[in-house]
C-alpha cells in the first residue's frame, strides 16, 4: 500500500471563472473536422454552474465540516510519514495503529457529509447528460461537421476545430435550468458517476491553476529586496 499525501477530492468545488479559462474561440471547424469535450461542456454549462451553487448554498454548514475534517485527515497522514517521501507506504501505515484509526474514522464522517451533496450533484449532472446528444447532434448538423474526436486525440489543430462552445450554447438552450433534489431512491447511472468524476477533475485542476497563478502574482508583486 502507497497513499499519496495530498488534499482528498470532495463535492460541492467551487466553479468560480470556469467558463472564461475553458473558453475557445467560436469559429467554424475545419474541413468537417471538429473535436469537443463532453466534460468541458458540461462544466461550463449554465445549469450545472447555477444547480452546484445552490447545492452548495444548501450544504454551506456541512461544507465548512467537510473542510475541517479534510484538514484533519491530511494533517494525521502527514503524521504517518516519517521518512518524508510524501508516501504513506504500508510499514509506516501500521507502526501507527492509534492514528491510523483516526483517519479511518474521519474519512467515513467525511463520506457520510459528502454523500447528499455527491447525490445531488449527480443528479444535475445525469439531467444535462440526458440532453447532451441532442445539443451535440445540432451542433453537428448545424456545421457540417463529419468527424468529431476528443481534443486529446489530436496532435495539433488550429483555432476553430474546437466547438465545444457551440455545444455548451445549444445545451444552455435545451436545459436553462435542473433540479437539485432528486427522486427518493434514486440511483445515478454509471456513466453519471464517471462523468462526475471527470468534471471534479477539472474543476481541481482550475483551483490549482488559479492558485498558482495567484502565487505568482504575489511574488512578482513583492519588493526585490534592494
Amino acid at each position: 500500500m502507497k497513499m499519496l499525501l495530498k488534499p482528498v477530492l470532495l463535492a460541492g468545488l467551487s466553479l468560480a471563472a470556469t467558463a472564461p479559462i475553458l473558453a475557445t474561440p467560436a469559429v467554424a471547424q475545419v474541413n468537417g473536422i471538429a473535436t469537443s469535450s463532453p466534460e468541458a461542456a458540461l462544466v461550463q454549462a449554465s445549469a450545472l454552474q447555477s444547480g452546484y451553487q445552490a447545492i452548495n448554498t444548501a450544504n454551506a454548514n456541512q461544507r465548512q465540516q467537510i473542510n475541517t475534517l479534510r484538514t484533519e485527515i491530511n494533517n494525521l497522514q502527514l503524521s504517518l510519514n516519517t521518512n518524508g517521501d510524501r508516501e504513506v507506504d504500508q510499514a509506516e501505515w501500521d507502526a501507527n495503529p492509534g492514528v491510523t484509526g483516526q483517519i479511518e474514522a474521519k474519512e467515513q464522517q467525511l463520506q457520510t457529509l459528502l454523500a447528499p451533496i455527491a447525490i445531488a450533484e449527480y443528479y444535475v449532472v445525469e439531467q444535462l447528460l440526458m440532453r447532451y446528444g441532442e445539443a451535440q447532434s445540432q451542433v453537428i448538423t448545424s456545421n457540417g461537421i463529419q468527424i468529431m474526436v476528443e481534443p486529446a486525440a489530436l496532435q495539433y489543430s488550429v483555432d476553430g476545430v474546437d466547438v465545444t462552445q457551440k455545444i455548451v450554447a445549444a445545451l444552455n438552450t435545451l436545459v436553462p435550468t435542473v433540479s437539485t433534489t432528486p427522486p427518493a431512491n434514486w440511483q445515478p447511472r454509471r456513466q453519471t458517476v464517471e462523468t462526475h468524476q471527470a468534471i471534479q477533475q477539472i474543476i481541481v485542476g482550475i483551483a490549482q491553476r488559479q492558485a498558482a497563478q495567484a502565487a505568482q502574482q504575489q511574488t512578482q508583486q513583492q519588493p526585490s529586496g534592494r
